[in-house]
């Protein structure tokens, strides 16, 4: 059994994904909320497994919501639009449930989100376009992240690279905050692949990368919090 909030600004709606999430016997409803800042206050507390999240909400949008969520639980967005399914996979959702769903459409997210969560092998990842086509990066294969110009490459521990069109704060805004640290304005660092840091340089296997002048308290009181956990 697994934990799992709904967060839907419809009452009705959140009504039938209560009355499903109760009835299925893989799932502890733990919480339901029509206002998301509320669910966003009680995710800061709460270790959630699962979050049900509406995607067309008034007071923010459900995809900016699950951004805004470190760590993040598994994820099946609701909503009446497909618009929004390239966005439900670059979260690395589990399923995306299209308005008005039944249980049994409602029973298959939940296996999905079952499954994943009880695999052990599971690596989160984020997608990205590489030349007109979707790539899956996993985050552990992440060693650090450039800054050019327009495009941002991903240098990645095996010494592949994937160039995509970003700016590096839209893809910091992407990884999760407790993994990757902006240490200069042309660089991202994976925190697992920091060997040393001094003089103001952090070493990784491959790279040797300055801090910048404006990043170098925060990154300080990162790593130093970071190696305490």
């Amino acid at each position: 059994m697994i934990s799992c909030i709904a967060v839907d600004d419809e009452p009705l709606a959140l009504q039938v994904i209560v009355g499903f999430a109760e009835k299925h016997p893989g799932l502890r409803l733990i919480g339901a909320f029509s206002n998301p800042l509320a669910a966003k206050a009680f995710l800061d507390k709460e270790r959630v497994d699962l979050l049900f999240l509406d995607v067309d909400m008034l007071e923010v949008n459900g995809v900016d919501f699950a951004r805004s969520l470190s760590p993040r639980p598994l994820l099946v967005f609701t909503t009446a639009h497909k618009a929004y399914a390239v966005d439900g996979f670059e979260l690395d959702s589990v399923d995306y449930l299209l308005k008005p769903f039944d249980y049994s459409r409602f029973e298959r997210a939940v296996e999905k989100a079952l499954a994943r969560h009880a695999s052990q092998e599971y690596r989160p990842f984020l997608t990205v376009y590489e030349e007109y086509k979707l790539v899956k990066v996993q985050l552990d294969d992440i060693e650090c992240i450039e800054s050019m110009q327009d495009y941002v490459k991903i240098h990645l521990i095996n010494g592949k690279t994937v160039l995509t069109l970003s700016t590096l704060k839209a893809m910091y805004d992407r990884l999760p905050s407790n993994r990757f640290i902006r240490i200069h304005r042309s660089h991202i660092v994976a925190v697992p692949h920091v060997v040393s840091f001094s003089n103001k340089k952090i070493q990784l296997p491959h790279f040797l990368l300055s801090v910048g002048e404006s990043y170098h308290k925060e990154v300080v009181r990162f790593l130093k919090d970071s190696s305490t956990q």
